[in-house]
């Protein structure tokens, strides 16, 4: 299955399950408008391809004490595939990083980080990430307050590429 591949019924079930992944089989069936054994087909067919990685429930971080939410922009002394590869590891290893993603420009790579106060994230900071190898510099925003944060993929572009490329 690639992009271009997936018919309209697989959108929907993409974009139903993105919406809730938590219903039934069976009511995913309903909304897309086909049966219950054929959905189910579908939707490991899916999930094989790669389409579907996983089924998460969104937790609220300040309900459970993460007042704090930084973005860490880190640039590395090298760029060798071995030290880019080799930071991405230690990024996975930190809790409190939560996204890592390399750039292209000045800076090497962005961290989304949450912490329950200011001093935890200055020791992680201090302690981790400023004294992690290859680290040349690393500069944070601190999160004022959040607008928008979307998960997955806008299915509205989806729907309009599809039908243009139909």
């Amino acid at each position: 299955m690639s992009g271009t591949r997936l018919d309209d019924i697989d959108r929907k079930i993409l974009a139903e399950l993105q919406a809730d992944g938590r219903m039934t089989n069976v009511e995913l069936a309903r909304r897309v408008g086909i049966s219950a054994p054929p959905c189910l087909r579908r939707v490991r067919a899916l999930e094989e391809a790669g389409y579907i990685r996983g089924y998460h429930a969104e937790i609220d971080a300040r309900e459970l004490g993460f007042e704090v939410q930084v973005f860490a922009m880190v640039r590395l002394i090298n760029q060798s595939e071995r030290d880019l590869s080799g930071f991405e590891a230690l990024a996975r290893e930190w809790p409190l990083v939560r996204e890592c993603h390399m750039l292209n420009g000045e800076i090497d790579f962005i961290l989304k980080c949450v912490s329950p106060d200011l001093p935890s994230f200055q020791r992680f900071l201090t302690d981790s990430l400023t004294a992690a190898p290859n680290v040349a510099s690393v500069k944070t925003s601190l999160v004022i307050r959040c607008a928008k944060d979307e998960p997955g993929v806008p299915f509205e572009v989806v729907e309009d590429r599809a039908a243009a490329l139909g």
